[in-house]
């Protein structure tokens, strides 16, 4: 079923596929842009709009159906942990929005889109149009859909990632052209599909995309080890997409594999370290700077030894705070033990604890 476009109606095609079996989709609908004319430039040169018939709605009414039809069945193909996400502009994304809502999608995040080469406004009758909107949902406020928070993080210079994103419009070489013109007018940036994917799927996981286009959502998806679904009615369109992955290479395992999240590791208790052996009681714990002392007791709690608080007992996390005068602390990173004349921190023996019971 997975890599692969299909040809035809969006909501059409949609339909055929089997119920929760999605792990995310990206949706880039028609914007009902509602271009009254041709648009020129001040030299008098055409501007390469959006006026093809795909764009095109009698009325907000029509455009309104349509998007509850394909939104519709989005819900029902997304696994229940699945994850959402909608592009668009002021033409429509309010309108997509409140739709969402009334269909029980939960919205996660609205990101900001900003563009650092915007197209600008010729007739300078309004403030030039510098960003697009994206629509971060779940099916449920109860669903837990991937979020790579860690990657992100990373991808950001170690700082959290914001929800407004400066990137360029596709240009350049990435701008995929037939016999020297736009292949199509609205393709989307790579870097964007590249952001999206990482922080919200897995390496493996299916990746819908019914409005496909040029195939970006395909070709990133296939550089990154995800498997995806295309869907365009457009032939020249499913032309251009079907050759531009062909000549995608993927990246190695080692490449394209991301910073984890601690969450998803199986959770350890600090007894279990003594209930199999790994740690005595009796041991003795200190800080990288040796400057708190404090021995395990049986159970799994701490006694400190030395200073004023010296006999306050308490688990790794509470001990480690309250030696540092802090609301709370990481025990696991805090207090180290002594091995073979170097300090070895108990997140060190965590690890190897898991290695053994699930490795």
């Amino acid at each position: 079923m997975a890599d692969r476009l299909l040809r035809g109606d969006s909501i059409a095609e949609m339909a055929k596929l089997p119920d929760e079996s999605v792990d995310l989709i990206f949706a880039d609908p028609p914007y009902n842009l509602q271009l009254g004319g041709d648009l020129t430039r001040p030299d008098g040169s055409h501007v390469d709009a959006v006026t093809d018939s795909w764009d095109r709605f009698g009325s907000f009414g029509d455009y309104d159906r349509f998007t509850r039809d394909w939104l519709t069945e989005a819900r029902r193909l997304m696994k229940p942990d699945g994850g959402l996400w909608v592009i668009g502009t002021y033409h429509n994304i309010f309108r997509v929005g409140t739709i969402l809502q009334d269909l029980g999608f939960w919205v996660l995040n609205d990101i900001v889109w900003r563009k650092s080469n915007p197209m600008p406004n010729f007739k300078g009758t309004r403030f030039t149009n510098a960003h697009e909107t994206l629509i971060w949902a779940s099916k449920s406020p109860q669903a837990r859909p991937t979020f790579n928070y860690k990657a992100m993080k990373a991808l950001n210079e170690d700082l959290q990632m914001r929800s407004d994103w400066v990137l360029p419009i596709c240009s350049g070489s990435e701008r995929v052209k037939v016999d020297g013109v736009k292949a199509h007018p609205t393709q989307k940036p790579e870097a964007l599909l590249h952001r999206i994917l990482l922080a919200t799927s897995h390496e493996g996981d299916l990746v819908l995309d019914p409005f496909f286009g040029s195939g970006t959502t395909g070709a990133v998806a296939k550089r990154l080890g995800r498997r995806w679904i295309g869907i365009e009615r457009e032939e020249k369109y499913a032309r251009v997409a079907e050759a531009r992955i062909a000549a995608v290479k993927p990246l190695a395992p080692e490449d394209r594999a991301i910073t984890g999240e601690s969450r998803a590791a199986p959770r350890v208790a600090f007894g279990q370290l003594i209930e199999t052996g790994l740690l005595n009681p009796g041991a003795m714990l200190t800080d990288r700077q040796r400057r708190h002392k404090a021995r395990v007791r049986a159970d799994g709690s701490l006694a400190l030894e030395g200073g004023q608080q010296v006999g306050r007992a308490g688990s790794i996390h509470q001990l480690g705070a309250a030696v540092q005068g802090l609301p709370s602390c990481n025990g696991w990173t805090f207090w180290h033990i002594e091995s073979r004349g170097q300090l070895v921190p108990l997140d060190q023996m965590r690890e190897t604890y898991r290695a053994r019971a699930h490795g």
